[in-house]
């Protein structure tokens, strides 16, 4: 009975959000149908572009930023109260500019999310992807015995170690998955029952708010998984052209560290980001500080 009431008058909260977001959904689905038949080249390339549509989004808030901190820098120390009203004007425009990426990318999502969808496809379909080697697929090559450079190519298997094990890659996005990817961009809890791919999930908003450059941290409940899913979802980012790393991997306030936190996506545990948070917040330079600008951040 209490089924068909909700169904008389429009289902639960749940039952509506999801509603609204299957548009998305289907927007998401005709960008992956068109993108089959794009080269793997044309396909990676999409993160450079996404990147330099985000620039130009920013481009006259940047400048602005650029002008007002020069302004700034030019008054002589003695001025601290012209200083300080620069800067508090600064801090403004960079609230507004936070605004200005998250309505880029808010524009962007359903094509971003065909495009880390793709590459789940073509890995599940192919025991390895050829594509025109760039610099940071020579670096990886070095470091992961999966990725193979020859000449002016790059071959990655769909097979690699993951925690210890090898895993051959075998998934691509359902719907779903879509629906929950959304939910976790809009800043929402997404609950979804066993065997419906929570980590899957993850890669959605992860590779979306990682074009920005401006990091994304995925926490995990503990150091195993921190690993797992740094070295299992990893390979479809680091495809992408974009840099991947497990802060767990790496001793507290060394360069490694710090290295990590540069990098476009950052797996760790809840207690390894707290602490280091704790201790930027004790340092006595900028420059000792590892985690830099905090801009989203993932539960898993």
């Amino acid at each position: 009975m209490l089924g068909i009431i909700s169904k008389l008058f429009g289902g639960n909260k749940s039952d509506k959000d999801v509603k609204k977001i299957l548009p998305i959904v289907e927007q998401v689905n005709q960008h992956f149908a068109s993108f089959a038949s794009l080269s793997h080249d044309q396909l990676r390339n999409k993160t450079q572009e996404f990147r330099q549509r985000i620039r130009e989004h920013l481009k006259e808030i940047d400048s602005n930023i650029e002008a007002r901190n020069k302004e700034a820098e030019a008054l002589p120390f003695s001025d601290l109260s012209g200083k300080d009203a620069i800067y508090q004007e600064v801090d403004k425009l960079k609230k507004d500019r936070n605004k200005q990426i998250e309505e880029i990318l808010e524009k962007i999502l359903p094509e971003a999310f065909a495009v880390i969808k793709a590459p789940a496809r073509r890995f599940k379909d192919n025991p390895e992807v050829e594509a025109t080697a760039t610099d940071l697929d020579r670096q990886l090559s070095v470091k992961k015995d999966y990725i193979r450079i020859d000449g002016d190519k790059v071959y990655f298997k769909n097979s690699w170690t993951a925690a210890g094990a090898t895993v051959t890659w075998n998934m691509v996005h359902y719907d779903v998955q879509l629906i929950g990817g959304t939910v976790l961009h809009q800043g929402k809890i997404s609950e979804m029952a066993t065997g419906e791919g929570k980590t899957l999930v993850s890669t959605l908003p992860a590779y979306l708010n990682a074009l920005p450059g401006e990091g994304v941290h995925i926490v995990t409940v503990n150091d195993y998984l921190a690993r797992r899913d740094s070295e299992w979802n990893g390979t479809l980012f680091e495809w992408l052209g974009l840099t991947v790393d497990c802060i767990d991997k790496h001793e507290p306030n060394s360069d490694d560290r710090r290295k990590a936190y540069a990098s476009d996506i950052i797996y760790g545990t809840n207690n390894e980001f707290g602490f280091d948070y704790l201790r930027d917040n004790m340092v006595h330079t900028p420059d000792e500080m590892v985690q830099g600008k905090h801009h989203f951040a993932m539960v898993e």
